[in-house]
């Protein structure tokens, strides 16, 4: 049995009475999605390389809770030129940030296989950046008939 000491006891009042009356809009709340503008200032207003990301991904996922992705970025992973970042976005997800890798040249390889999760059918955008200051963007669809996360 669990026993709540006096102390315990004012502080879950306390903090019960701050929920209660506090309005609506300070309480934290899943933000709209925001793919598009996260992009942008990861972009920085440089314009994205084409073909040198690779996205692996189902079109058609079974399980949202688990859609396999591989993400390989072609770069030669030396110190004068090498990925620094991959970021993975779903523009259909709570929120669009799904991860964020960082790279140096000792990682040999820009390339990555986990599973995420996506909320409904939408886009996976995938989104590297390099030493070198050159951006790159992909967006491949999927189509999930069991939603993962929501």
């Amino acid at each position: 049995m669990t026993t709540i000491d006096r102390r315990r006891a004012l502080a879950l009042g306390a903090g019960l009475a701050l929920l209660t009356a506090a309005p609506v809009g300070i309480l934290p709340a899943f933000a709209a999605n925001d793919a598009a503008q996260v992009a942008k200032a990861f972009l920085d207003g440089k314009e994205p390389v084409k073909g040198k990301l690779a996205i692996e991904l189902p079109e058609i996922a079974e399980n949202g809770a688990t859609v396999p992705l591989v993400v390989s970025v072609e770069s030669p992973m030396s110190e004068a030129s090498h990925v620094t970042e991959v970021l993975v976005l779903a523009e259909e997800n709570p929120t669009s940030r799904v991860v964020r890798f960082a790279f140096t040249p000792s990682s040999g390889k820009a390339e990555v296989a986990l599973r995420i999760r996506l909320s409904a059918t939408q886009n996976v955008w995938v989104l590297a950046k390099t030493n070198t200051g050159e951006v790159y963007l992909e967006k491949k669809p999927v189509k999930v008939t069991i939603a993962g996360c929501g």
